[in-house]
């Protein structure tokens, strides 16, 4: 009888030894990353329609449509937040590999636990910058904060902060599940090293 316990990582079992990245989440935080990004998407064809209606209506009918600047600087922030906890899943968080990629041919365990303190202190970082976001966040609530001019366009501010604040806690989530599974990872390789494998 296959043990597979020796042969098959915890909770990545198709994930190749230099692939770090695209694991699977738990089901009610993926379909949340998923979502996230999906609306960020569409946010994005949103604003690609505004743009143009603003293009045609200023150079063909002399009639722009209003707020379009002030609604591309607020739409830029939430996009960010919306999809960076799905880019941290799909490994395309901009990062230096060279020392990382060598450790993983050489020395899997080490380089399991490197990503697991890389992703802590990610998670950390996302903490700090939430609790850094919350104030600004009801500060803008109380007083009305709006991006525009009076008497032309006038759009509020707290929606975008509020997605900031949801981007930074999913992705904070993100991280630490990583980091988890990274452990995980690192305990299986090196108990495969121990009973004879190629770890």
């Amino acid at each position: 009888m296959t043990d597979h316990s020796r042969t098959t990582p915890p909770s990545a079992a198709h994930v190749g030894a230099a692939d770090a990245y695209n694991r699977p989440l738990p089901w009610g935080l993926h379909w949340l990353v998923q979502g996230l990004n999906a609306l960020g998407t569409l946010w994005i064809i949103a604003l690609m329609l505004l743009i143009n209606a603003d293009i045609i209506g200023r150079t063909g009918f002399n009639a722009p449509v209003r707020g379009v600047t002030e609604l591309v600087s607020l739409s830029i922030v939430g996009i960010v937040f919306l999809q960076l906890a799905d880019t941290l899943r799909a490994g395309r968080f901009t990062r230096a590999d060279v020392m990382l990629d060598w450790l993983k041919r050489e020395h899997p365990v080490a380089a399991a636990r490197l990503q697991a303190l890389f992703h802590l202190t990610g998670g950390a970082l996302m903490l700090v910058i939430l609790w850094a976001a919350w104030g600004p966040l009801v500060e803008s609530v109380r007083i009305r904060e709006y991006v525009g001019a009076l008497g032309d366009f006038m759009a509020p501010v707290w929606p975008v902060r509020l997605i900031m604040l949801v981007g930074l806690s999913v992705t904070a989530l993100t991280f630490v599940l990583l980091a988890f599974d990274d452990l995980q990872r690192a305990r299986w390789l090196a108990g495969r090293r121990a009973g004879g494998g190629d770890a």
